[in-house]
């Protein structure tokens, strides 16, 4: 994985700095690597014998479409049918329980809320978010130095970790620009 990138964000109704294309960097980010992931999820559960139930498909595709965290009310909203019947909530837990047992998904426990994983992570990573409280941006990273310190930790204390996620939270780069 290649070092994180600063990012920016569109909000509300303050301007976040931009990228080239007129969109931030952060929702630019997401959306170009969102086809990658959908297909590498795709193959994923082919290999692993398992079924991405139409379901679970439109769950990690409303996720991809967004670079802010969901949570599962909201997303049995934007998945349900128009017109239609809203999905239940045990249809959403299930689809989400799944996606992040697969590692397509992650769940940050501060916000109750689900965001797509866009990198592939294994099973042992460790992987940080930075969640801006201002404007509401996530960014993930990992890397075998976090890894590596996570564990030391967790060897001292003769402590087994079964989920290993660090979440971060303070103001991102441009939030914090907007205060000076």
């Amino acid at each position: 994985m290649t070092k994180m990138q600063p990012h920016a964000h569109s909000h509300g109704d303050h301007a976040h700095a931009s990228h080239e294309a007129g969109e931030c960097r952060h929702a630019h980010d997401h959306r170009a690597h969102a086809e990658e992931a959908l297909a590498r999820a795709e193959r994923i559960c082919r290999e692993r014998g398992l079924r991405m139930t139409p379901i679970r498909a439109k769950a990690l595709q409303a996720l991809h479409a967004d670079h802010r965290p969901v949570g599962a009310y909201d997303l049995a909203d934007r998945i349900s049918p128009a017109g239609g019947r809203r999905l239940a909530p045990i249809s959403i837990y299930r689809a989400l329980d799944f996606l992040v047992e697969q590692g397509f998904v992650h769940r940050l426990s501060s916000r109750n809320a689900y965001v797509a994983c866009l990198h592939g992570h294994g099973a042992g990573d460790v992987v940080a978010f930075l969640i801006c409280e201002a404007c509401g941006g996530v960014d993930e990273d990992s890397s075998p130095a976090m890894k590596q310190a996570v564990a030391a930790i967790a060897q001292s204390r003769q402590f087994a970790p079964s989920h290993q996620v660090v979440e971060i939270v303070g103001r991102c780069e441009h939030c914090r620009n907007l205060q000076s």
